[in-house]
């Protein structure tokens, strides 16, 4: 029996959840497929466009479509965007975070489809959504701050600057900040080894052709709302030493936006 969908909202009313990680979208790749994609019901036209439909709907349900009453995600969206009056109030928002947009984002360099833009905010879910890793097929957990796509030959590093003792275990409060506006420090989980295949996909990560993704945010919550993760860009690496755990410094592709650099480190001026 085909389970009974799940209502994810009153019909003119987003949840502060939602409300949030749609407020908070700043790349104007994806505020401006997702206008056209509710104003005229255009669909998408290739991958990328594909994977930005499905960080809409990763926006709402953390589930698979079947998990929640649906065949895809197509579906769902449409069942999203039914309601009149949600639609016009999902586009004010979008509309009004595309007129007040105060950098220009740059595109990555995957050689892969990929619509994450640097230095734009995203959710986990978003940003999982946007690598492939959540495709809507089948239900895939994350629950750490690091993630590696085989597929995509990507590590993907998840940063909380100022964890709390209340937000992390002892396994997950790892030293990370920021060295200077190029350079970061981040340190493996304590059951990590320098010589384990982890490490040593990191270290030799430039030889193998993978790329190391960083994604940082300076609170788990602000005012009771998860905070969504600044795509950083790609990371090469630099150094590393000690083993459970290891320490490892990375320099950044592109040097992180200027507002950031106080919280990834109070000594920077």
């Amino acid at each position: 029996m085909r389970k009974k969908r799940k209502s994810i909202f009153p019909a003119t009313l987003l949840p502060l959840r939602e409300r949030s990680t749609l407020l908070s979208i700043d790349s104007r790749l994806l505020l401006k497929f997702l206008i056209r994609y509710i104003e005229e019901g255009r669909q998408p036209q290739t991958s990328e466009e594909q994977l930005m439909q499905n960080m809409f709907y990763y926006t709402f349900y953390r589930s698979v479509p079947e998990a929640v009453g649906f065949t895809s995600i197509q579906e769902a969206v449409e069942f999203i965007l039914a309601s009149k009056e949600f639609r016009s109030e999902l586009l004010a928002i979008l509309k009004y975070n595309d007129s007040h947009l105060s950098f220009v984002a740059k595109r990555n360099e995957f050689p892969f489809p990929c619509p994450l833009e640097l230095h734009c905010r995203y959710s986990v879910d978003q940003v999982l959504a946007g690598m492939g890793f959540w495709d809507g097929n089948k239900a895939r957990p994350f629950r750490e701050g690091v993630l590696y796509l085989e597929n995509r030959d990507t590590d993907i590093f998840f940063i909380t600057l100022n964890k709390s003792e209340k937000d992390f275990s002892p396994s997950t409060l790892y030293e990370d900040y920021a060295i200077n506006e190029r350079l970061f420090h981040l340190q493996t989980q304590a059951r990590t080894s320098a010589a384990s295949p982890t490490a040593q996909r990191y270290i030799h990560h430039h030889e193998r052709g993978s790329h190391i993704a960083l994604f940082v945010r300076e609170f788990k919550k602000e005012s009771g709302v998860t905070s969504p993760y600044t795509f950083l860009g790609e990371a090469d690496y630099v150094r590393h030493e000690g083993s459970k755990p290891v320490s490892f410094v990375w320099r950044l592709r592109e040097e992180m936006p200027a507002a950031l650099v106080p919280a990834a480190n109070k000594g920077i001026v």
